[in-house]
């Protein structure tokens, strides 16, 4: 006897047709990508994410294998904290623990702190500090913040990096700020590139731009590098307070000069060791507190923007301003000033700079001065940068067809004076260095 038998197979899964699919933690952890919405947050931002989206981060920080990185950190093998495209509303910062981890990412989405979040905290901490530490010299390494969206609510920050290694936060946007934007602190290598920040949501011409306050981005640790960004509006765009640090590409139109607000503050005096360049200063100044081995080139100053060398204990030593463009509005601002007095100049070149509508200084300059009479004066008072400072003079007589004894009699006051031992009609060629070598 024959025997048919129907095969009905049955569908892999209960879901309707047309129902959002959810994926489940477990699934989603096996592939070391942990999704906050799996957690609980609340991609509409209505509601108090900060719990959920932390036990995602949790769970991200369990490693799979016992490989360490630098110092013992534990390597967590490129696990993911997933936002989903979502926006998050946090009444806390995002933390990290204190066990320590490394390679491993924070990417896709927005948050924004609560009306309540504190004025304190940032709203990413990579940060052990507080939670007894754990003996390292770093606790995070290799860790990247990318394409996030960072709503400070005009509370706290947007980013703290503390004693972390070989960081990189990329394509970021921080925006109403309360202090600072990004702030580092220690660690070591922390790279900041193609990111955007701003105390209030402007494209310049902002009238309440006089009243920006907080710090786009502040390095308070050495060897990072900021590459690439934009900081449009703040008191002041980036603050350094430790050596050691490059800059590039930045375009700093935050608090104008003019206003109180400052583009880029060294404020590292005695050893600066900072190379700015191929950056716009627009309206805002570079201020640097007794230059150390100070670079600036490259770059482009508008708006009567320019760079202030700021005497602290007095020494500008190893600094070079060199090949950049000044664009100003014909009210006689200085390229460089000096804020303070100077007592020690060692290798400090300001030149090969051009300027239209702004003074150009320099410490190097050529002059001539012709007559006739016994003695010639070439004053260089309104072009070098420092007050009554030569060091270095080379000077030629012409003098027809006389053959007068001549010599250079006094260099006072940045004035060159050059003295023959009969009248002549001659003119006298001068090139001034303010080096002495």
């Amino acid at each position: 006897m024959l025997s048919l038998q129907l095969l009905v197979r049955q569908p892999a899964s209960r879901r309707t047709i047309g129902a959002p699919a959810r994926r489940t933690v477990h699934a989603s952890a096996s592939a070391r990508v942990y999704h906050v919405t799996d957690y609980g947050a609340d991609p509409t931002g209505a509601t108090d994410s900060t719990a959920a989206i932390n036990r995602a981060i949790a769970d991200a920080f369990r490693p799979a294998s016992n490989s360490t990185m630098t110092g013992g950190i534990p390597d967590l093998g490129g696990a993911e904290v997933h936002l989903d495209g979502g926006t998050y509303l946090v009444r806390g910062p995002l933390t990290l623990p204190a066990s320590g981890g490394g390679n491993f990412r924070i990417h896709s989405g927005s948050l924004r702190a609560s009306d309540d979040f504190p004025t304190d905290r940032y709203l990413i901490e990579l940060s052990a500090a507080g939670k007894g530490g754990s003996g390292r010299t770093y606790d995070y390494e290799y860790a990247t913040l990318r394409d996030l969206m960072l709503d400070c609510s005009y509370r706290g920050g947007g980013i703290a990096v503390v004693n972390s290694l070989r960081v990189g936060i990329d394509n970021c946007y921080v925006a109403h700020f309360g202090t600072d934007g990004i702030a580092v602190s220690g660690g070591h290598e922390t790279l900041i590139r193609s990111s955007f920040l701003g105390q209030h949501m402007t494209a310049g011409g902002d009238p309440g731009e006089r009243g920006f306050t907080g710090t786009g981005i502040r390095l308070d640790g050495n060897d990072n590098s900021i590459a690439d960004v934009v900081i449009f509006s703040a008191s002041t765009g980036i603050l350094v307070t430790r050596p050691a640090n490059s800059i590039s590409g930045v375009h700093c139109y935050n608090k104008a000069a003019g206003f109180g607000g400052t583009g880029i503050h060294l404020k590292v005096p005695g050893l600066t060791q900072t190379w700015i360049t191929n950056s716009y200063m627009d309206y805002t100044s570079i201020v640097a507190e007794d230059p150390v081995l100070l670079h600036i080139s490259g770059s482009f100053f508008l708006g009567d923007a320019n760079v202030v060398l700021r005497a602290v204990n007095g020494v500008a030593r190893g600094v070079q301003v060199v090949g950049n463009i000044f664009s100003g509005l014909d009210k006689g601002v200085d390229i460089v000033s000096l804020d303070g007095k100077f007592a020690t100049v060692e290798q400090v070149y300001v030149q090969q700079n051009s300027a239209t509508g702004m003074t150009v200084k320099s410490t190097e300059a050529r002059g001539s001065a012709a007559g006739n009479g016994t003695s010639w004066t070439v004053d260089f008072a309104d072009v070098l940068l420092f007050p009554d400072r030569i060091g270095h003079v080379q000077y030629s007589l012409v003098a027809g067809d006389e053959f007068p004894g001549h010599t250079l009699r006094n260099v006072s006051g940045n004035q060159v004076i050059v003295a023959t031992d009969k009248a002549v009609s001659a003119t006298v060629h001068v090139l001034v260095d303010q080096n002495a070598n």
